[in-house]
């Protein structure tokens, strides 16, 4: 039974308190959340995917799959936002593989804690201020890793391919990397 509930639903209720309106059938708490993150979300699969019919599908995929699973989402095992971004990520590289028809190997593994709140538009723009702070400052063979990674989807495999580096030096880097954005948001 859909239901719209105006009560804890509001665009700034925590995220915690929308998904459990949204678990209860309440479509204001989806909206909020959705205008809460939908630009996140786009971005990392536009990224990914390059294109931007796709990048809108797997968001739309994203969400759904929210509405219908949002009973089970756990806040102890990370944030919300954090959540729909591996989700979007992962989903993005999917579609990537499905589409180039090739078996690449499991994709980067190592997930970014998301420590900080992104129940606002201030603080989601923060977060995203320190995340390209934090970019800037790493070393340029470590930022071009994690982009790779990240960004483009690729595999550890694929990035030592295309820099003719060793396999065991991007693995280095990407944790090397993930250590300091990792480091960053918890200080």
């Amino acid at each position: 039974m859909l239901q719209t509930t105006a009560i804890d639903s509001t665009p700034e209720a925590p995220d915690v308190v929308l998904i459990r309106r949204m678990a209860d059938g309440d479509e204001a708490a989806l909206a909020a959340l959705y205008d809460r993150y939908a630009g996140l979300v786009f971005s990392v699969a536009k990224r990914i995917v390059g294109d931007r019919s796709t990048a809108e599908e797997i968001l739309q995929d994203i969400f759904h799959q929210a509405w219908r699973t949002a009973s089970s989402f756990d806040s102890s095992r990370g944030s919300f936002a954090g959540w729909l971004l591996v989700a979007a990520r992962n989903r993005a590289i999917d579609r990537l593989r499905r589409r180039q028809g090739e078996a690449l190997d499991r994709a980067v593994e190592e997930k970014v804690a998301l420590a900080a709140s992104l129940e606002t538009a201030a603080a989601q723009n923060l977060m995203l201020s320190k995340v390209r702070k934090v970019l800037v400052e790493l070393p340029s063979a470590q930022r071009a890793a994690l982009e790779m990674a990240y960004f483009e989807g690729m595999t550890h495999s694929e990035i030592a391919e295309r820099t003719g580096e060793p396999l065991g030096t991007i693995k280095t880097r990407l944790r090397t990397a993930l250590g300091t954005l990792k480091k960053a948001f918890q200080s």
